[in-house]
């Protein structure tokens, strides 16, 4: 049997052998043909960040939820610069603190392994003390760990490991040979994945004559049903809901949570079962009606609500506001609100209608959060990037930061920003 030490010895061999081969393919491929574009991230973290010395190389992304409304995590291996200019000790506190603005809610990790060298590569003993410090809190809620081109490197690691991890965990545990199976699991496009990577992907698909990614085949989209409520904007569907002035999805699910779901622990971080969130968008296109009794879940009905905002084709907040709300820190503390106010009031009349319902609504949520746990801050996490996101690219872990900020403020201080009256003619939440 093979001890841990023998183990270790082999996974440094392994990652040099590993290192050795990518030089020589380096050398040896010369080729015209395109290499993939980088990836837009927008990161440039504040020097004021309490971990600059960290954030500042980008090994660690926020980059939006996933297709079911679960945080998406990202470590890039290839930003990691080498050992003796990164504290390792540094780095572990960062993603202890970057993971605990998320764990209370459901959460994927994509790890991307390309890029670990000896020269960058945190030690063994490193990543037991990780491991070890990653106790129940951050190892319960999240549900998938991806990693993306993993080497002989890795599966040594994890023999090493196995003793330590528990069944449970393991099973979370799913290797990805390609970015383009990631397609069937994630938002593809709202991966922030550094160029190396990128380019990467291209030489390993290339080596094993593996075709492109499967959207450079996509058909083109088909015209949306009449009935159709996800993935198309409000106007198209006011005017196809008899001029409806809330989205049947957000005033169905919003009348039903605060009938059922006020009270309940937790409410909106949580997933549901990906299958009955695929069955109620089924319903709610096809026009047919939806009962969330027969579901017995909570959290069906917060998912859907989740998953409606986000797949808009344009956010709630508009894309215009975008950069107003990334300022919103340059504002002094004690005219924040105010501007807020402005900012909301600039929507336009039906965006903005829309807008104070639902925030409504999530303010009462917040009035429950001694019960609940959701305060007006847990609720920004959760609802911020999907009222909210640039035009072109990722939402970075910088970018984040407003977003939430501004959400809160909104959420606090409902009354102040739309006052305690809703406009004539709308339902209250």
């Amino acid at each position: 049997m093979t001890s841990t030490s023998e183990l270790e010895q082999l996974a440094e061999i392994e990652l040099q052998k590993e290192e050795e081969e990518e030089e020589e393919e380096d050398q040896m491929c010369v080729t015209d043909a395109p290499s993939a574009q980088p990836r837009s991230s927008s990161f440039s973290p504040d020097p004021s960040h309490p971990y600059y010395d960290v954030a500042r190389h980008g090994i660690i992304q926020v980059s939006g939820d996933d297709n079911y409304g679960r945080k998406l995590i990202i470590f890039s291996s290839c930003c990691l610069p080498p050992s003796h200019q990164l504290n390792h000790q540094r780095l572990l506190e960062y993603l202890k603190f970057t993971l605990d603005q998320y764990v209370e809610m459901d959460y994927i990790l994509v790890y991307f392994h390309y890029g670990l060298r000896s020269s960058n590569k945190p030690s063994l003993k490193w990543l037991r003390e990780a491991y070890n410090e990653f106790d129940r809190k951050y190892k319960k809620n999240l549900k998938t760990l991806y990693v993306v081109h993993p080497t002989n490197f890795i599966r040594i690691v994890w023999n090493i490991f196995k003793p330590l991890i528990s069944h449970k965990f393991g099973k979370k545990l799913t290797y990805v040979n390609y970015l383009g199976e990631l397609r069937d699991h994630l938002n593809y496009e709202q991966l922030i994945i550094p160029p190396d990577v990128l380019r990467h992907d291209e030489k390993l698909r290339a080596a094993q004559k593996v075709g492109p990614p499967p959207s450079v085949k996509t058909p083109p989209p088909r015209p949306p049903l009449p009935t159709q409520q996800f993935g198309v904007s409000l106007q198209y569907i006011r005017e196809k809901n008899r001029e409806a002035i809330i989205p049947p999805v957000i005033q169905q699910t919003v009348v039903y949570l605060k009938e059922k779901g006020l009270r309940t622990e937790g409410i909106f971080r949580r997933s549901a079962r990906v299958q009955l969130i695929k069955d109620v968008r089924k319903l709610y296109n096809l026009g047919k009606p939806v009962n969330f009794d027969q579901y017995g879940d909570i959290h069906v009905p917060a998912v859907i609500l989740k998953t409606f905002l986000r797949e808009l084709p344009e956010p709630l907040f508009t894309f215009r506001v975008y950069n107003q709300v990334q300022e919103i820190l340059h504002v002094e503390s004690s005219l924040r609100v105010t501007r807020c106010k402005q900012i909301i009031e600039s929507l336009p009349e039906h965006n903005f209608i829309v807008v104070k319902y639902l925030l409504c609504f999530l303010h009462m949520v917040s009035q429950e959060s001694i019960v609940n746990k959701m305060s007006p801050s847990n609720l920004a996490c959760v609802f911020g990037v999907n009222l909210v996101w640039p035009r072109h690219g990722s939402i970075s872990l910088t970018a984040l930061m407003p977003i939430n900020i501004f959400t809160e403020l909104l959420i606090e201080h409902f009354h102040t920003v739309f006052g305690s009256r809703c406009p004539p003619g709308q339902v209250t939440p």
